[in-house]
């Protein structure tokens, strides 16, 4: 599928559709499962430097259009993650470190320790909606933040750095363009949306044990999009759209606002863990009616 090929930040892809972290990317079986359903490249469960037990059960509900999760960052722990993923290297795609933690110390000690591994890059979550004391509910999406976590981080490793910014943000495109001043080399837009909230009528009370969760899956797409718009609007280093994935034509219209590469997560619920197979498809298949070569061409005409 050399249609498909495409480059994220130094990175050659066979496909562009990458694991979303959150999903499957818990263990190195679970890599060689997803890259054997077709993935262009995957990306661990984000790591902390203690493990987590993250929040109660029940963590996920299915709503109309997708998930609504409150998994709280559950994650083995950096020891645990380092001995787990010491054959990273083995697989026969791209496999992305993604890291979260308090402050910017904490994503420097993560970094570093998961650049002895045979990564290809690390993602630094800047986004999650739920998690008191990480992402936004620690202040870090702001452009400051941004700033001072992204170029702490970059100096920290060779690795190239991917920033996961929030849907959330409001001041987006500032907090874009402080992650490329800062040595970024690509930004993922896309997280969960949120928090929302669904309520158990029959028991009268949330059906999360947290209560609110961030929202994943089609409902959010349209945001997505309108998200990667702005980044691409705002920066010249490279974009993944996350959000919503499910088939070709979602892939083909984040890459229209300005994508290079797309997460997919909430549609292997769906399609199962050929999604990535199966989108590839897609993708190709609009592509050759259409006239589109490669990917890049595809990048941006929508602006």
């Amino acid at each position: 599928m050399s249609r498909l090929s495409t480059e994220l930040a130094g990175i050659k892809l066979a496909n562009p559709t990458i694991l979303a972290s959150g999903f499957l990317g818990t263990s190195i079986e679970m890599l060689k499962r997803v890259e054997k359903g077709g993935a262009g490249a995957v990306t661990i469960k984000s790591i902390t430097r203690e493990p987590r037990t993250g929040h109660n059960n029940p963590i996920v509900v299915e709503v109309r259009g997708g998930l609504l999760n409150a998994v709280g960052y559950s994650n083995m722990g950096l020891d645990a993650a380092k001995e787990e993923f010491t054959g990273v290297g083995k697989l026969g795609v791209p496999a992305i470190a993604s890291v979260v933690a308090e402050d910017a110390k904490g994503f420097v000690e993560l970094a570093i320790e998961l650049s002895t591994l045979a990564f290809s890059a690390i993602e630094v979550v800047l986004s999650c909606p739920h998690t008191p004391g990480l992402g936004l509910l620690a202040g870090h999406g702001t452009p400051e933040a941004t700033e001072e976590i992204t170029k702490e981080v970059v100096k920290a490793t060779k690795l190239p750095v991917i920033i996961k910014l929030s849907p959330n943000t409001q001041a987006l495109g500032e907090v874009a363009k402080a992650a490329e001043r800062s040595g970024a080399a690509a930004i993922n837009m896309g997280n969960t949306l949120g928090p929302g909230m669904v309520i158990n009528l029959e028991a009268e009370k949330p059906v999360l044990d947290y209560k609110v969760g961030g929202m994943s899956g089609p409902v959010v797409k349209p945001i997505g999009v309108r998200c990667v718009w702005d980044v691409f609007e705002s920066v010249k280093i490279p974009v993944i759209g996350t959000g919503g994935v499910t088939d070709g034509r979602d892939a083909i219209e984040y890459f229209m606002a300005g994508a290079s590469a797309v997460g997919v997560g909430t549609a292997i619920m769906y399609r199962q863990e050929d999604a990535f197979e199966k989108i590839c498809e897609e993708i190709e298949a609009f592509m050759k009616e259409n006239g589109f070569k490669k990917i890049k061409d595809l990048v941006g005409i929508a602006h």
